[in-house]
């Protein structure tokens, strides 16, 4: 078992987290939001954070939700996180839902986690007015985060706030001496998938200050740090990561405006955490290369990291010093990016590295609140996802020639289950304990984890090779002019199956670099680099047929490629 890098502190459910946090930190900012004026900011201190929070719950209780289930939806904003805490801190189970979700699939998670109030912003409200006339949920109360007053049977937030401020004043406790129960059901979250096949995990308020504690233990961050909040809150990583792991910590959060903002607002925001999805650092990572040549200083910058590598080898870091200018155009503060959620190309964590910007990678699922394992400040190998955490025992189940087989991890961070599907959580959890991942991957012998692909996903040829699509996808990604890609087995008569690969293009970037526009002679372009790849490669890898697009993927809200539904197009 992993040891801690760095000191922690304790918690015992979130309450005890939030209530640490305030003690310590209460008139620093928890929120920071952008003025008019460039460089200053509107902050909510930590103190009033807990004051909203302590609010809302007072509130929420008095309406008789008690124990009850509770929604919220919505983009990144403060109010989300303020719902979040006051239902689980003291009122009953927080129920977060995909903001991208469509209407029908919405209705349908909710009558499936019995929710009975929900908190929303304004984009649903057509949504809710539905539901308001089906009554065909368990659905009592709505709650808007926009409304300015209550109107037509939906409560404004702030009302709400300001009615939990006065029962509070007027000697209210029930929300402020409520009892967690750590190990029981605290908040329930939906994998991503139709809703069908989405499944509902269980997890404990245990499950999730246990990863807190995990997190702290391996990457450091303090009160000094600010963490731009960019993928969805409702998804684990990002609540976990992006929101829970900053708020113990004593750090600030600001809100991304969007994909088109994201370079600006790390600048603005003098943002220096930033928590993502590989494909958007990956993104970075090119644009500062092109930057780099565009000034015809690819050469010097090259030969300059190769200097600060070989000196940080004898304790000397010079990166800070002789990237200034890269540091400025990503943003002069940012120390740290952490990315999970799918692999990510070790090129891209070897360029931030080797630019003075710590690139770590991490692992986790939902099921596992959600991280597993993460490359920390002491302890690195590219291409790795790092350590297990500390409290997590990891191991490899049915292991081939090359030691690669399912990853399987045990520990305080893993579900109770999955909701109303005990099959479905047998077949993830053994009797041991031992949750299976899905995932395939090695460990080497100084505990190091590599993750080679998804189980299910997993390309068997007729003479017993394995094919794992990622690896593949990984160095597709990196010709000039891909964006991304999709690689997959195309069977044949015989019964074998035929290498495949979808691949995305950005037409500027095939004008730019390769003086083309014609789709044709895009795909000649392409296969001509994808054979040079199989040059590389032993000839079962060899990727044998190629589709070109200028379409994006479809993919879930974390950005994932959702491959069954590529699959069914191709």
């Amino acid at each position: 078992m992993r040891e801690a890098v760095h000191q922690f502190e304790k918690f015992t459910d979130l309450k005890d987290m939030l209530n640490k946090s305030t003690e310590k930190f209460g008139d620093k900012p928890a929120y920071v939001f952008k003025t008019e004026k460039p460089g200053e900011f509107d902050e909510i201190t930590y103190n009033e954070f807990k004051n909203d929070i302590d609010a809302l719950g007072t509130a929420l209780i008095n309406l008789g939700l008690k124990d009850k289930r509770i929604a919220v939806i919505g983009d990144n904003r403060y109010e989300w996180g303020v719902s979040y805490l006051a239902v689980a801190n003291g009122t009953g189970i927080v129920v977060p839902l995909d903001k991208l979700l469509p209407n029908n699939e919405i209705e349908s998670l909710i009558m499936r986690a019995e929710v009975e109030a929900i908190i929303y912003t304004k984009k649903y409200d057509s949504v809710m007015e539905d539901l308001k006339e089906k009554k065909n949920t368990n659905l009592k109360y709505f709650i808007s985060m926009d409304l300015e007053e209550s109107t037509n049977g939906v409560i404004s937030f702030r009302k709400l706030i300001e009615k939990g401020k006065e029962q509070i004043e007027n000697g209210d406790r029930k929300f402020l001496d409520a009892e967690i129960r750590p190990e029981e059901m605290g908040i329930m979250l939906f994998t991503s998938g139709t809703t069908s096949q989405s499944k509902a995990v269980m997890l404990s308020q245990k499950n999730i200050v246990s990863n807190l504690m995990d997190i702290a233990a391996t990457i450091n961050a303090d009160e000094n740090d600010r963490f731009l909040s960019f993928l969805p809150l409702h998804h684990t990583f990002e609540c976990t990561v992006g929101f829970l792991y900053p708020i113990s910590k004593g750090s600030s959060i600001a809100f991304c405006e969007g994909l088109r903002h994201i370079a600006d607002n790390i600048k603005e925001f003098e943002t220096t955490i930033m928590i993502s999805v590989p494909v958007l650092f990956e993104g970075m990572g090119k644009k500062v290369l092109k930057a780099i040549e565009n000034k015809g200083q690819l050469k010097k910058v090259n030969m300059g990291m190769k200097i600060s590598n070989a000196l940080l080898k004898v304790g000397v870091d010079v990166r800070e010093k002789i990237f200034k200018e890269v540091h400025q155009s990503l943003g002069p503060k940012l120390r740290l990016m952490v990315a999970g959620g799918a692999a990510l190309d070790p090129e891209t964590e070897k360029l931030f590295n080797s630019l003075g910007i710590t690139m770590l990678q991490g692992y986790g699922l939902t099921e596992t609140s959600p991280v597993i394992a993460a490359e920390d400040d002491k302890f690195r190998r590219i291409g790795s996802i790092g350590k297990a955490f500390p409290s997590l025992d990891v191991k490899i189940e049915n292991k081939n020639e090359d030691g690669i087989g399912e990853l399987l991890v045990k520990g305080p961070t893993v579900m109770l289950g999955y909701y109303q599907n005990e099959e479905a959580t047998k077949e993830t959890i053994d009797e041991d304990g031992w949750l299976h991942t899905g995932d395939l991957a090695k460990i080497d012998k100084d505990g190091f984890i590599f993750i080679t692909g998804r189980k299910k996903y997993v390309i068997v040829l007729k003479n017993g090779k394995n094919i794992y699509p990622e690896e593949l996808e990984i160095l597709i990604n990196k010709i000039a002019g891909v964006s991304e890609s999709f690689v997959y087995g195309k069977a044949q008569e015989d019964g074998d199956y035929k290498i495949s690969a979808k691949i995305v293009y950005d037409k500027e970037i095939m004008k730019d670099v390769y003086g083309i526009e014609d789709k044709q002679e895009i795909k000649d372009k392409l296969w001509k680099e994808i054979k040079s790849i199989n040059k590389t490669m032993p000839t079962y890898k060899y990727i044998k047929d190629i589709i070109v697009t200028d379409e994006e993927l479809i993919k879930t809200t974390t950005r994932k490629i959702k491959r069954h539904e590529e699959m069914k197009k191709v």
